[in-house]
């Protein structure tokens, strides 16, 4: 039989456990200062979201970070990051779309504040569930 001394544990140590809850804490830091940047500056919530540095920081870290949370409670909690960040940034998306056509821009601005209010209450949820140490409802896989 192999020695399988070198591979890496299925769940992590209990201190790399506490610095990858650390690291998920440090993100919904991140990401609540480019939503209350959003909210008290001249930027919408979402554009302050997806176009400030510390919420690029903060996808950065969950990519960089997310290997070492597969297959434990806190992989949910950098799904929904990350998940957050790319869908707010699609809807943006539309929503610039939408305002290059001229016709949409009613629609677009209701798309930036209805983003806005999304991202806000994922940042507030996601981080409350991680306060609570519970996981994030993640989607089921496709086969």
């Amino acid at each position: 039989m192999a020695d399988d001394e070198g591979a890496a544990p299925l769940v992590p140590r209990t201190a790399s456990m506490e610095s990858l809850v650390a690291l998920a804490h440090l993100v919904y830091a991140l990401h609540a200062i480019a939503v209350v940047s959003g909210v008290l500056g001249s930027a919408t919530i979402v554009g302050s979201f997806v176009a400030s540095v510390p919420s690029i920081v903060a996808v950065i870290l969950n990519y960089l970070k997310r290997a070492e949370a597969r297959g434990i409670w806190l992989e949910s909690h950098f799904r929904w990051q990350i998940r957050t960040f790319w869908f707010a940034l699609l809807w943006v998306g539309v929503a610039v779309l939408m305002v290059l056509s001229l016709v949409g821009v009613p629609l677009a601005l209701l798309i930036v504040l209805v983003v806005g209010l999304w991202v806000f209450y994922r940042v507030a949820r996601g981080w409350w569930s991680l306060s609570r140490r519970t996981m994030m409802p993640m989607p089921r896989e496709t086969l």
